[in-house]
């Protein structure tokens, strides 16, 4: 039930509305003025504050600022006996949802009650969303609890309260982004903008207009202005992912940004100041970059000021299966299937897995694995040929996942890993294991490898 809180002086007005209200369904609660109106709000949670502007110890315009405070969430209708216009302004600057007249607005009363509870359901709707969407962005959001990753995490948390730019290092699908968004979301700059960007996906000439902007006629087909990303994110934090792959004269640029804090857009020649904190990603080796002329060794100091290097999915086997129920549940809702669990040889055979992609690569499993799935749980039979292919056959009556960890099956499962990493080269597979050309081919008849 609906709680609506009336103060009011008058009692017989306050009563006859109270009567009036309390017959539409809701609960109503009295106060005569604006003391006792206030410890109500402390007692109580309301939806509505119907409140008087003339109150003997107040005023209930400069009120509604005092119950907004206490409860932001509570709409509040400001009533008046003689109403005028820059007292309805005011009152609409604190808070209130509305200003009405008594008596000519009698018959307003309900259906504006309605529409005041429509706007408090939407206010707390909201503020649930962005509860969660925080929740999901912040470091609570990162799923699982290796020991690989916690030191990561940990590394990040104490760097994501400081405005020091950020190094994040590590394979493809590790998780960088999420990373990042986590420290901005840590940061003092979480209320503003956090922009994301990925270098690798443009040309050149068009990220250097993504992230610096440019003016009308500086290049064709630049009819207007346009702001960089930089300029979007600014009093917040740029993600860079990629890095490794921007063009030396980019660099420049980028360097300039963090040891000034200014940049060039295209076309111009006055300098853009700006306030941003950076941090930037890469899977590639830096240093070895730089030895090959392809990085700046500047900027990679003034980047790696707090280097993070994320492990792979491989190295942290404990957190793959509460992934994969994580991704197993939002495919399910995605897809209306009522998928609830997945099978313990799955689980066993994506930890045998050598994960290439990484947490990407985890997530299409899934999704492949969701769309293909008819029953209530998730069973081998969905996965990718590559993954089955790691499952070794029963010969013994043992279990699959006991016979998984003979050592015959370690070797042969090893091969098959060697395998698909290289994509079947099996001159390079031999190099990787160590062994003769001869001996791979012995051992891929002995086992039945194709």
């Amino acid at each position: 039930m609906k709680k609506i809180l009336i103060i009011d002086d008058e009692e017989k007005l306050r009563s006859l509305m109270a009567r009036i209200i309390g017959l539409e369904g809701f609960e109503v609660i009295e106060a005569g003025d604006c003391k006792s109106g206030l410890k109500k709000i402390e007692q109580h949670t309301f939806d509505v504050v119907l409140c008087d502007v003339k109150l003997p110890d107040g005023n209930g315009v400069d009120l509604t600022i005092a119950i907004k405070e206490k409860s932001p969430q509570t709409e509040v209708i400001l009533l008046t006996a003689y109403g005028n216009i820059p007292d309805g302004v005011q009152a609409i600057k604190n808070g209130a949802f509305d200003y009405i007249v008594k008596g000519d607005d009698n018959n307003k009363i309900i259906p504006l009650l309605h529409r005041a509870i429509e706007k408090g359901n939407l206010t707390k709707r909201i503020a649930q969303l962005e509860a969660k969407l925080e929740d999901k962005l912040s470091f609570d959001g990162i799923i699982g609890d290796s020991k690989s990753l916690l030191q990561s995490i940990n590394l990040a948390k104490k760097v994501a309260p400081t405005d020091t730019t950020v190094l994040l290092t590590g394979e493809t699908g590790t998780g960088k982004e999420v990373f990042a968004a986590a420290i901005h979301q840590s940061s003092p700059r979480k209320h503003q903008n956090f922009v994301a960007i990925n270098c690798s996906a443009f040309s050149h000439d068009l990220l250097e207009s993504e992230m610096f902007g440019h003016l009308a006629g500086s290049f064709t087909g630049a009819t207007k202005d346009k702001k960089g990303l930089f300029e979007e994110a600014n009093g917040g934090t740029i993600f860079l992912d990629e890095v490794g792959e921007m063009a030396l004269d980019l660099q420049a640029k980028l360097l300039r940004v963090i040891e000034n804090g200014e940049f060039l857009k295209v076309g111009e020649n006055k300098p853009t100041k700006v306030d941003v904190r950076i941090i930037a990603a890469t899977n590639r080796d830096l240093p070895k970059e730089i030895e090959s002329g392809h990085f700046r060794q500047d900027l990679f100091y003034r980047l790696s000021v707090f280097q993070i290097q994320l492990p792979a999915l491989r190295e942290r086997v404990p957190d793959i299966e509460p992934l994969a129920k994580h991704f197993l549940n939002f495919f399910a809702l995605k897809t209306n299937k009522k998928i609830k669990t997945l099978s313990d040889e799955f689980v066993q055979l994506l930890k045998l897995h050598t994960w290439p992609g990484n947490i990407r690569e985890l997530k299409n499993v899934l999704e492949r694995s969701v769309i293909l799935e008819t029953e209530t749980i998730l069973t081998t039979d969905c996965l990718p040929m590559e993954i089955q292919q790691l499952k070794t056959s029963d010969t013994s009556g043992e279990s699959p996942v006991l016979s998984a960890f003979s050592l015959a099956s370690a070797e042969k499962i090893h091969i098959q890993k060697v395998l698909n990493y290289t994509n079947h080269n099996k001159t390079e597979t031999a190099k990787l294991l160590n062994i003769a050309l001869t001996t791979l081919y012995r051992k891929l008849e002995e086992y039945k490898i194709s």
